[in-house]
């Protein structure tokens, strides 16, 4: 190989690497497009779910929360506290919120009917649901 660089070798770089990245992007591409349909449950969409997406919305409870990572990071990742604490605790914690503990975050509260909470629930249940491989990373969110 001689120690000089030519316009000759620059352009077989490029158009080698063009090419090598151009299929790189294909297969990533088609791997996507196949991995996404085992990942949808959009079928699992129910009146009370889009109700309590509503309500999540609405309430700009995603202003603290984050969701599947996405959103605040002032308060907890909801993303999978319905298998984390179940519908009970979340239901509890929502009515007994504030809770006046010195030097905590407060939630505020809301005053949700019942069944605005049970919306709600459904909605975070919904969301435990989906294909997020293995989000988030540890299961305290």
């Amino acid at each position: 190989m001689s120690g000089t660089f030519t316009k000759a070798m620059a352009r077989n770089i490029f158009y080698g690497g063009t090419v090598f990245f151009f299929l790189l992007f294909l297969a990533l591409t088609f791997d996507t497009t196949n991995a996404l349909p085992k990942t949808d449950n959009r079928q699992n969409i129910t009146p009370a779910v889009a109700a309590g997406k509503h309500i999540w919305e609405t309430r700009n409870c995603i202003g603290c929360h984050t969701l599947l990572g996405e959103g605040a990071y002032y308060a907890p990742e909801l993303g999978n506290v319905y298998v984390r604490r179940g519908p009970e605790f979340i239901k509890a914690w929502i009515v007994s919120q504030p809770t006046g503990a010195p030097g905590r975050r407060q939630m505020p509260n809301f005053h949700l009917s019942d069944e605005e909470i049970d919306q709600l629930i459904a909605f975070l249940k919904y969301t435990s649901e989906i294909g997020n491989q293995n989000w988030p990373p540890n299961i305290e969110g």
